[in-house]
């Protein structure tokens, strides 16, 4: 099978749908690779880098789609692009159907195959094919990227000899990939991160990412199908406005990515929030191309409302056009191994991922796709009936005594230390009227050392928290060495002896206890290497 690359002729997109990378990999496959000539100029690629990766280079783009089989694009098909489409033709692209239901007709009348990338399901099995992610983790990006050139003033605080600069305030409205990845692009510029979500699981999300999580006083779910947001009650949306206009005194930069499929985006910064911000200000529409989440957005335009700059850039990932190319023409390879690669390539039907991106097979509209089955209800247990116990005669009720509590534990253990002391005083003081031999007083010297180091080892180990006792211990086991010395030193003499069997047991433990306690502490230093 064929497939053609072509160059993208909608206004302003520099993406293209392959590159040398990809298009490697899609040969590797068993396709043959057809690519038009100029068509990744505007992503930096070059006919040259295409050539080297397998392709073949085609004059024009009539040509390019005369000879595909499969046609992998970008935006969907333009007027004039209609017209060069064959039967049976496949073409791979973002469709939308439901905002271009009579582009989609155009193409049924020529008795083509239509894939949306913007329909594969959003599930675990098909994030390798989701183009959508992909793109708005570019798009959240981009959006701070265009914020900062914006805004007069550092993202991060500074403090110089000429004064001080506050950090700037961020506030990012829906917490998908585009919103998350806005909000790490913000911190890792040093400003202070908010960010809103009707959908309260993302909370973990964002401030796993740095960011602080705003919510409403207001009991309601907003999890919706597909990872989106679903439209939220009047009371709630009340309660969110209230919500916004406090931050919009307080807030430099807000983005906004809110979108729900199928509908127009809904206006979440109105007029009254433009107003209450600061000059100077900007405000980032990503769901501009929706007609947009701010009021005054126009599509495609930077707008000044009473200094505040409002973006409407709905090209984002195509100003990152290099980068968006690769994603892109990668999250096609996967879709590619999906449908089966060149030797067994087909459209299953009963492949929830093919199926659903489905919106045209040889111009039969199958867009949309049938709903998913219902979960299959839980299998009801049947109640488990205990069988009543006789009573025994001789059996007895047994009262177990409470533990004894801390207080008590650390009294009776400051009691046996009080008396191991008092012992050791007296033999250490009262020898001096005693006639010692000199095991007695080796004894008694080796004696004193033991009772230091037990008083010395446990002010320094209860001085240091629980969480740090492991690698204190793993690593202060290198004292285990002046047992080495000792043990060595005793084991010299008869190998019958006791002392000289304890001396090398005492030898053999320590030198097991010192590698031990490296080989955990390097364990443990491992765990904190990125």
């Amino acid at each position: 099978m064929k497939i053609g690359i072509v160059k993208e002729i909608y206004p302003g997109e520099c993406r293209v749908a392959g590159t040398p990378k990809s298009v490697a990999k899609l040969i590797k496959q068993g396709f043959t690779v057809t690519v038009q000539s100029g068509a990744g100029l505007s992503a930096s690629i070059t006919d040259a880098a295409y050539e080297k990766a397998g392709a073949a280079i085609e004059p024009s783009a009539e040509a390019v789609w005369a000879g595909a089989d499969i046609i992998t694009k970008v935006r969907l098909c333009q007027a004039e692009e209609v017209a060069l489409t064959h039967e049976e033709q496949i073409i791979i692209s973002l469709v939308a159907p439901a905002q271009n239901q009579e582009r989609v007709k155009e193409l049924a009348a020529r008795k083509v195959t239509l894939i949306s990338l913007d329909c594969i399901p959003r599930i675990t099995r098909a994030q390798s094919m989701d183009v959508l992610s992909s793109m708005a983790n570019i798009a959240g990006y981009r959006a701070v990227v265009e914020a900062a050139n914006l805004y007069g003033s550092f993202f991060t605080g500074q403090t110089t000899a000429a004064g001080s600069v506050p950090p700037a305030k961020v506030l990012i409205i829906g917490a998908g990939v585009a919103g998350l990845a806005a909000l790490g692009a913000a911190r890792s510029l040093g400003a202070i991160v908010r960010a809103f979500d009707t959908r309260a699981e993302v909370r973990e999300q964002v401030e796993s990412l740095g960011g602080e999580f705003l919510e409403v006083d207001f009991e309601e779910a907003g999890e919706g199908a597909g990872g989106y947001a679903k439209v939220m009650s009047k009371e709630f949306i009340e309660a969110e406005m209230a919500l916004f206009l406090e931050q919009a005194k307080e807030v430099d930069i807000v983005i906004t990515t809110a979108l729900i499929p199928g509908k127009k985006a809904p206006i979440l910064w109105t007029e009254d929030h433009l107003r209450a911000m600061k000059p100077g200000s900007v405000v980032v529409d990503m769901a501009a191309e929706m007609g947009g989440n701010c009021a005054h957005t126009e599509h495609g335009k930077v707008v000044d409302f009473g200094g505040v700059h409002i973006v409407g850039y709905s090209d984002l990932p195509s100003r990152m056009a290099q980068v968006s190319s690769q994603l892109f023409g990668t999250n096609i390879t996967h879709l590619s191994k999906e449908l089966g690669q060149a030797a067994d390539f087909k459209l299953d039907h009963d492949n929830d991922i093919t199926r659903a991106a489905l919106v045209l097979e040889k111009g039969e509209m199958l867009w949309p796709p049938p709903a998913p089955p219902p979960a299959p209800a839980p299998v009801a247990k049947a109640p488990v009936v205990e069988k009543a116990k006789a009573p025994l005669a001789a059996e007895k009720k047994v009262e177990l005594s409470a533990p004894p509590a801390k207080g008590m534990r650390s009294t009776v253990f400051s009691l046996l230390a009080l008396a191991f002391v008092g012992a050791w005083m007296a033999l250490r003081f009262g020898s001096a009227d005693m006639q010692l031999g000199p095991d007695l007083a080796i004894f008694l010297q080796h004696l004193t050392v033991f009772v230091l180091a037990c008083f010395v080892g446990w002010q320094v180990v209860w001085s240091v928290t629980a969480a740090l006792h492991t690698p204190l211990m793993s690593v202060t086991n290198a004292i285990s060495g002046i047992i080495i010395v000792g043990g060595i030193l005793q084991a010299m003499g008869d190998t019958t002896s006791a002392p000289v069997l304890v001396g090398a047991a005492a030898t053999l433990f320590a030198t097991i206890n010192i590698f031990g306690g490296f080989f955990v502490t390097k364990r443990m230093l491992q765990m904190f290497q990125r």
